[in-house]
């Protein structure tokens, strides 16, 4: 169901999907009068009383947020700021709130709520309800948050809105769910602080190219690292060390299609495995009858080291941004104070 639905969404054409625009409208009037009621203070978002960084999405799917957050959180605490990290825990079990930390298990808590943790140090709580999970981090000391996720969560209410986009797919059709990967209206990135387009050389980021954000429109590119074994000293080798022979390629991210097409650019050979965002694998999947490496996303491999083998290895990507987008971005954010009251409600 969901090939065949992206298949609907990103068709080039625009052809498809078309009969599903009467629920598309319904979804739309919905989300319509949600919006409307935030605004008229029908319903009320709850601010922690420290500075609230919400890091999301328009569409369905992956679009790179998690790596900027680690880029973002990496860039404050080296400035200074006391920053923790509030995800809602997709693929977990439980509802939080919840901390997460060294011993977490990724299917109680998420597999990137445990990549976070591990790649920023910083304090990460998982919790499908925003303000309990933002109270519990504020208790604890910190001096912002960072919130993975949540662009549509209004419960929590916000100072800075940053929409990451998908260079290559862009917004899709451009239809609401679910005629098209859109949760919100296009328009809504107008009303973000910052649009940052994960890769510029792909069709969706010329379509977004013209989208004005209150402080800008940036482009961002995920930068692969060496590739790590999962077992033993953790050994490491460039990507191009694995030319020559077939590797299984394994990706259970929002868009597999990405990572697939990352290491294709290094000259490997594929056997392409591509599962569901957030899956959570049985050992039994990963035991392919030959001895080619395994390589994953660092995402999916946090959920399998418990289970895993030396021909398991995780590349990791690190986030880059232009120079002047990233100390705009960063010096806006830290700028902001490290208490005060309730937010503006015109931020929902």
């Amino acid at each position: 169901m969901q090939r065949w639905l992206e298949s609907v969404w990103y068709d080039p054409t625009g052809r498809q999907g078309r009969w599903l625009q009467p629920l598309a409208m319904l979804f739309g009037g919905v989300v319509a009068l949600r919006a409307a009621a935030f605004r008229r203070g029908l319903l009320h978002g709850v601010h922690p009383g420290v500075p609230v960084v919400v890091i999301g999405n328009l569409t369905v799917g992956g679009t790179g947020k998690t790596p900027f957050t680690i880029w973002l959180a990496r860039e404050l605490r080296a400035r200074g700021r006391a920053p923790g990290i509030l995800a809602r825990g997709y693929g977990g079990s439980g509802h939080g709130p919840r901390w997460v930390d060294a011993g977490s298990d990724p299917r109680e808590v998420g597999d990137e709520p445990t990549l976070l943790r591990a790649a920023t140090g910083a304090p990460v709580v998982v919790s499908a309800a925003r303000p309990a999970g933002a109270a519990l981090l504020r208790a604890a000391g910190v001096d912002l948050i960072l919130c993975d996720d949540g662009l549509q969560h209004l419960a929590l209410a916000r100072d800075v809105e940053i929409a990451i986009v998908d260079g290559t797919r862009g917004l899709g059709n451009g239809r609401l769910l679910p005629a098209g990967p859109l949760r919100e209206p296009a328009a809504r990135l107008a009303g973000c602080d910052f649009v940052v387009i994960n890769g510029s050389a792909g069709p969706g980021a010329a379509a977004v190219g013209a989208t004005r954000a209150r402080r800008g429109v940036f482009t961002m590119q995920l930068v692969p690292g060496q590739a790590r074994r999962l077992t033993g000293d953790r050994e490491e080798l460039a990507l191009e060390s694995f030319r020559g022979a077939p590797v299984h390629a394994v990706a259970a991210i929002g868009n597999p299609a990405r990572f697939h097409e990352t290491l294709r650019a290094a000259g490997l050979r594929l056997i392409e495995h591509a599962f569901p965002d957030h899956h959570p694998f049985d050992p039994q999947e990963l035991r392919f009858d030959d001895d080619h490496p395994i390589l994953m996303t660092s995402k999916d491999a946090v959920k399998c080291r418990g289970f895993a083998d030396s021909r398991m290895w995780e590349l990791p990507v690190t986030a880059q941004i232009e120079p002047e987008a990233g100390r705009a971005i960063v010096e806006h954010v830290m700028a902001l104070p490290r208490s005060h009251g309730e937010a503006d409600p015109a931020r929902h």
